[in-house]
C-alpha cells in the first residue's frame, strides 16, 4: 500500500466551499484591521523607508526566517525562535495539503503528498507541532510564572496563549482520531511516521468508531474555527507584531547605526524644531509603537532604567502609541516627562537588542531637540554652563582656545598651520586637551605613532569641540555652528586621514560630519594601532598582566569594533576576564547622550554599577579607550568605594609601556 493518506477523510469535500468562504471572511477582517491603523501612521511626518527595495526585502526575509536577533536574547529568545520554526514548518504543511486538495489531485491528477515525501512530511510535521507546544509551553511558563521584573501581563496575554494551546492541542486531537481509524488498524508501518499522532490516537481506540468519527468531525470545525479567529483577531490584538514586526525588518534604517537627521537651518519655513507631538515625529516612530511586542528586553539593558532612573524605552514606545491613538496633538514631552527624556545615555543597548527593529534613540533625541531648540531647557544648570563655554570656548570646561594645544608640548606632533606633511591628523578632542589625565592618553598616542614612524599633525588652538555632546542633548545649532568651523579647518589643510582616541569625535566626524561635507577616512586608534601591530610597523615587548575590558558603547554597538582592542591587548602580554555584559551587550559608563557634562541626579550612578560589574570579574585592571569612559570609571572606583581593588587605564597606556624602542 502506497503511503499516502485522504485528505477531507470523514469530512467531504463539501466543506471545500464553505470553509474558502468563511476564509475569506477572516483574511478580510485581517485585512481590514490592518488597514484602519493606517491613518494612525499617517499622523507622523514622511520618512521614505522604500528605498534600495531589493536589499530590504533580502533583510527582512533574513531577519524574519533567521530569527537571529530573536534567538540572540538569552531569557526566552530560543523559545521563540523555535516556536515559529515550528509554527511555520506546520502553516506550510497545512497549505501544502490545501495545493493537493484543491488544485493538484482535481486540476492535475497528480498526488504529490504519497510514497517517501509523505513519510517524511508527516514525521516533520509532527515534530514541528510537539516543538511548538513545548516551546509555547515555556513562553507561558516565563511570562505567567517565572515572570521576569518589569514584565507586564495583560489578559490579552491569557487569551492569546490560550488560543495557541488550542489550536495546536487540537490539530493533533484531529490527527489521533483519524490515524485510530485508519492508520492504527490499516497500515501500522505507517503510523510510525506520526509517532505524535499515534501516541493520541491511542486515547480514541477504546471507543467505536462512530463515535470516533463524530468526534473528529466536531474536532475538525473547532480546529477550524480557531485558525480563523486567529486570523481575524491578528490586527485586534498583540498577534499584530507578527505581521509589523516583520515588515519593520523591511522599515529598519539602512543607514549606518547612530545616523541623525542633520536639520537644514538654513530653511526658514521650518517653525517647529524636534518633537513636542507625536505629530512631530516620523510615521515610523509610530509604526513602531505597533510592532512593539512589549517584551522589554530593551529595558532590561538600559543602563538608566537598571539604576533606577525614571525611563523605560520600552514605555515610551508605548506612549508614543497610547498619544497617536488617544491625543495626537497632546503634549507628548509631558507625557513622556523630562527626567525620563534627559536620562537616556544614547548607549543604544535597547536598539541593538530589539526583535522588532524599533528605533527608540532619535525618538528621544527628538523630544530633546524641542526641549533645547524650542523651549531653551537643559537637564541642570551645570549642563546649561557646560554649553555656554562650548559656545564661547569651543570646550566644555571653558578653557582658552590658546592652552588646547599644550599636552603637545615637547611631543613630536606637527601643527598644521606649519604647512609641513603628515600622516595623519589626530583629532584630540576637549578631554584630550584639557582633562589632565586624558592628555596622559593622547601622549602615549602620539609616543606610539613616533615609534611607527607616523607623522603626527594637530589643529591645536584651531580645533574645537566636535559637537557631540551638545547635538546629543537637542542643541544641533550649536553642533552645527561648532562642525562647519572644524570642517573648514580640515579641508583647508587637505587632511587625508583622521586618527581620533574619542569614539564621539570618531563617530561624529566619521559619519555625521559627511551630511555637512567632510568625506575624510575617520578612524578610531584602536583599529589603526592594530593596522600597524599586524603591518609590522609596530612593535611591543609582551608583558603578562589580567584584565577585563569596557567596550564604550560608541566603538561597539555603534562601530562594531570589539576584537581589535582585544587582540591588541592579547599582544600586550593580557589574560582577558569577561564582565558578563560585553561586547555588543557591553554597559554604558553613563557618559554618552550628553550626559558626560551632566550630573547623574537620579536612582544610583551607572559608572559605580559597571565598575561593580568589572571588580566582580576579579581583575586588578580595568581597561577602556574613550575618554569618556575613563573619567567615569575613575570617579566610580572612588564613589563605590572600589580604590585600592581596581585599576583603570587606557588601551593606548597599555601599548605604550611596551612598546620595543
Amino acid at each position: 500500500m502506497e503511503a499516502t493518506r485522504e485528505i477531507y477523510w470523514n469530512i467531504g469535500h463539501g466543506v471545500v466551499l464553505p470553509m474558502y468562504l468563511l476564509s475569506m471572511v477572516a483574511v478580510a477582517a485581517l485585512a481590514w484591521g490592518i488597514w484602519r491603523r493606517v491613518p494612525r501612521y499617517r499622523l507622523g511626518k514622511p520618512l521614505n523607508r522604500f528605498d534600495s527595495y531589493e536589499e530590504r526585502v533580502k533583510r527582512m526575509i533574513a531577519d524574519v526566517f533567521g530569527q537571529e536577533k530573536v534567538a540572540r536574547v538569552k531569557d526566552g529568545g530560543l523559545f521563540h525562535a523555535f516556536f515559529f520554526w515550528g509554527f511555520g514548518l506546520l502553516f506550510i504543511g497545512t497549505m501544502l495539503v490545501m495545493i493537493q486538495a484543491d488544485f493538484f489531485t482535481p486540476l492535475m491528477r497528480v498526488n504529490i503528498l504519497s510514497g517517501e515525501f509523505y513519510k517524511a512530511f508527516s514525521l516533520v510535521l509532527d515534530g514541528a507541532g510537539l516543538l511548538a507546544i513545548v516551546m509555547l509551553a515555556g513562553l507561558f511558563a516565563r511570562r505567567f510564572f517565572i515572570r521576569p521584573e518589569g514584565l507586564e501581563t495583560s489578559a490579552d496575554d491569557y487569551r492569546i496563549h490560550v488560543l495557541l494551546f488550542a489550536i495546536l492541542i487540537t490539530g493533533f486531537l484531529i490527527e489521533g482520531a483519524r490515524m485510530a481509524v485508519t492508520e492504527l488498524r490499516q497500515d501500522p508501518g505507517l503510523a510510525m511516521f506520526s509517532p505524535v499522532g499515534k501516541l493520541v490516537a491511542q486515547l480514541f481506540t477504546p471507543y467505536a468508531e462512530e463515535n470516533i468519527r463524530t468526534a473528529h468531525r466536531l474536532l475538525w470545525w473547532l480546529h477550524f474555527v480557531l485558525v480563523m479567529g486567529f486570523i481575524a483577531a491578528i490586527p485586534y490584538t498583540k498577534l499584530r507584531h507578527i505581521f509589523l514586526t516583520s515588515a519593520n525588518a523591511f522599515f529598519a534604517p539602512l543607514e549606518a547605526k547612530g545616523t541623525i537627521a542633520t536639520i537644514n537651518l538654513e530653511d526658514e519655513s521650518i517653525e517647529q524644531f524636534g518633537a513636542a507631538t507625536v505629530k512631530d515625529l516620523s510615521w515610523k516612530d509610530i509604526f513602531d509603537a505597533d510592532a512593539c511586542t512589549s517584551c522589554k528586553r530593551c529595558q532590561e539593558r538600559c543602563p538608566a532604567y537598571s539604576t533606577d532612573k525614571p525611563l523605560s524605552p520600552m514605555k515610551v514606545v508605548r506612549q508614543i502609541g497610547e498619544q497617536a491613538e488617544s491625543a495626537p496633538d497632546g503634549n507628548l514631552v509631558e507625557t513622556v516627562g523630562q527626567d525620563a527624556i534627559w536620562s537616556c545615555t544614547t548607549c543604544r543597548a535597547c536598539q541593538d537588542i530589539c526583535p522588532a527593529n524599533i528605533e527608540h534613540v532619535n525618538k528621544i533625541l527628538e523630544m530633546r531637540r524641542n526641549l533645547t531648540l524650542m523651549e531653551g531647557a537643559f537637564p541642570g544648570d551645570e549642563v546649561r554652563t557646560a554649553v555656554g563655554n562650548i559656545e564661547v570656548n569651543g570646550n566644555p570646561f571653558g578653557l582658552a582656545f590658546a592652552a588646547r594645544g599644550e599636552w603637545a608640548d615637547g611631543l613630536p606632533v606637527i601643527g598644521m598651520e606649519s604647512g609641513q606633511e603628515v600622516d595623519i591628523l589626530y583629532f584630540a578632542g576637549c578631554y584630550a586637551s584639557f582633562d589632565k589625565r586624558n592628555r596622559e592618553i593622547a601622549k602615549s598616542f602620539v609616543r606610539i605613532c613616533a615609534a611607527a614612524g607616523i607623522r603626527v599633525g594637530i589643529l591645536g588652538k584651531e580645533e574645537k569641540c566636535c559637537g557631540e555632546p551638545v547635538r546629543k542633548l537637542g542643541n544641533e545649532y550649536l553642533y552645527q555652528m561648532l562642525a562647519s568651523g572644524n570642517i573648514e579647518l580640515i579641508k583647508g589643510y587637505g587632511v587625508k586621514r583622521i586618527v581620533t582616541t574619542c569614539p564621539h569625535c570618531f563617530n561624529t566626524l566619521g559619519r555625521d560630519y559627511r551630511d555637512l561635507g567632510l568625506e575624510v577616512p575617520v578612524e578610531h586608534y584602536s583599529t589603526y594601532l592594530h593596522r600597524l601591530l599586524e603591518s609590522g610597523r609596530l612593535e611591543m615587548s609582551p608583558d603578562d598582566f589580567i584584565f577585563t575590558y569596557h567596550d564604550s558603547c560608541y566603538l561597539g554597538r555603534y562601530m562594531d569594533i570589539i576584537d581589535q582592542p582585544r587582540e591588541l591587548l592579547a599582544k600586550a602580554g593580557g589574560r582577558i576576564r569577561e564582565m558578563d555584559r560585553s561586547g555588543c551587550d557591553s554597559f554604558c559608563c553613563g557618559a554618552g547622550g550628553g550626559r558626560i557634562v551632566a550630573e547623574e541626579k537620579l536612582g544610583n550612578r551607572i559608572n559605580v554599577a559597571r565598575v561593580r560589574m568589572a571588580r566582580e570579574t576579579g581583575a586588578p585592571l580595568l581597561v577602556s579607550n574613550c575618554p569618556f569612559c575613563l573619567t567615569m570609571f575613575e570617579d566610580g572606583v572612588k564613589t563605590g568605594g572600589f580604590e585600592g581593588e581596581i585599576m583603570v587605564r587606557d588601551l593606548a597606556e597599555i601599548v605604550a609601556a611596551r612598546l620595543t624602542v
